[in-house]
């Protein structure tokens, strides 16, 4: 059944396949649209922020270049941000399953226009989540408050789907009391980056918390903006099947390292 979902996708997209754990290699506007319709339990997505204007930005306490690659430039002007936001979650919306959701990371750079076109391509915005990175980088310019947050929008396909929302184990991680929508996550740990480094690299913590709250085992998740995969290694930790796409094969060469290391560590718990 799992492999029904990519049954229309040509050969030459399949970057790796091992059993419930998939990369595509090629444009998501492409691909997306040949993933089977309804088949999607949840989608996690960290688009392009399009940050890379040659500013400069603090890392590890040193003076380093905002530049992240050419995937993250070109599109200065909000129509231009907006109109791509539109079409990447126009076309995430039909593998998405009735009852499925998406959820979309962002900073004031391009939050808006997400919020805005899934208003309207009507989707339901559940919650407006806050990450507050307890360990971010100071600014050096002193010129304005320190960044220390991002939004992660959470929506579901439409107003009538009934989302799943595993309330009672978020209320036990949260040491018995109801989850609230600031969540307190540091940046993603030198120890997740073992393998090499992506400039937006997300916590593992972050895409547990996400995963853990929305889906069930053996649910199916897509992200359209693979990246350095961990989306797909947290899927794999909690036993649900992945499906990512990443232009980059330097990535997806990255997340084929993560997951074979996380495969031999498994395999070494059960022997």
């Amino acid at each position: 059944m799992f492999n029904n979902i990519v049954e229309k996708i040509n050969k030459e997209s399949f970057y790796y396949k091992d059993n419930n754990f998939i990369l595509l290699k090629g444009d998501s506007l492409q691909l997306l649209s040949m993933i089977q319709d309804n088949s999607i339990n949840m989608i996690f997505a960290d688009p392009p922020y399009f940050l890379s204007n040659d500013g400069i930005t603090c890392s590890s306490g040193k003076m380093v270049s905002v530049n992240k690659g050419n995937w993250d430039k070109g599109k200065e002007e909000f129509i231009n941000k907006h109109t791509f936001n539109i079409e990447w979650l126009e076309k995430c919306k039909n593998p998405l399953s009735k009852d499925g959701t998406i959820w979309i990371s962002g900073t004031f750079h391009n939050i808006y226009s997400i919020g805005a076109a899934l208003e309207e391509l009507n989707y339901k915005i559940i919650n407006n989540i806050t990450w507050y990175k307890t360990n971010a980088s100071p600014n050096l310019s002193c010129r304005y408050f320190t960044h220390s947050t991002e939004t992660v929008l959470w929506a579901k396909k439409s107003k009538k789907a009934k989302h799943t929302f595993n309330y009672e184990i978020m209320k036990e991680i949260n040491g018995g009391k109801q989850m609230r929508d600031v969540w307190q996550i540091p940046t993603t740990k030198k120890s997740e980056k073992e393998f090499g480094k992506h400039p937006t690299q997300k916590p593992i913590e972050l895409l547990k918390r996400i995963i853990l709250s929305s889906t069930k085992e053996g649910d199916i998740i897509l992200d359209p903006f693979n990246g350095s995969g961990t989306t797909g290694i947290v899927a794999a930790m909690l036993n649900r099947k992945y499906i990512g796409i990443d232009l980059e094969e330097e990535f997806l060469n990255l997340t084929i390292k993560r997951y074979k290391s996380l495969e031999q560590k498994q395999l070494s718990l059960n022997i």
